[in-house]
């Protein structure tokens, strides 16, 4: 049962994301914060880490494509983020530690990365125009804020989710 536990809860991300981007924006007086949230790309992230680099991958590619299909009309721009995001996260969990604060820390890096490489990649067609302060200011702090809130009150979970699907892969090899 577990194993299909872990599927489902990355297509609920998926369907639940554009739900909390309705939040959004939040105004303070003259300040204007853009929260992006990117709860799918946290989740698969921990996959890669603490599950399969391979399979996260893999299911970068397919909700990458999902997401360019579905959400914005430029395809292969995240058919191509999220598996590299996946592959990264992987492979530079050969150098530290799997411990949960750090592989928070680095997915909010990761998550952080990737918007980076989004506004460079949309300033790049002339498809925004916001001036790099503006976007570090009004975009990438809130939505690191509010991503690193996301995984500050469910990173255990998935971590407690994908050890439970370590387990009864374990248990069911022994069979």
């Amino acid at each position: 049962m577990v194993r299909y536990l872990i599927p489902f809860v990355a297509v609920l991300l998926f369907l639940l994301e554009p739900e909390f981007a309705k939040f959004s924006p939040i105004y303070f007086d003259d300040y204007t914060a853009y929260l992006v949230p990117r709860f799918l790309i946290l989740y698969l992230i921990f996959i890669s880490i603490y599950y399969n680099r391979k399979r996260a991958v893999i299911y970068g590619l397919i909700f990458g494509l999902l997401y360019d299909v579905f959400y914005i009309d430029i395809i292969g721009l995240y058919s191509v983020l999220y598996p590299l995001v996946c592959f990264i996260a992987g492979w530079s969990i050969k150098f530290i530690h799997q411990h949960l604060l750090i592989t928070t820390v680095l997915a909010v890096l990761l998550v952080a990365g990737m918007e980076v490489l989004l506004y460079e990649f949309f300033l790049l067609i002339d498809f925004t125009a916001m001036p790099f302060m503006e976007f570090l200011n009004g975009r990438l702090l809130p939505t690191i804020g509010a991503n690193l809130l996301f995984l500050l009150m469910l990173g255990w979970a998935f971590k407690y989710l994908i050890d439970a699907r370590l387990l009864e892969r374990e248990r069911n090899m022994t069979y």
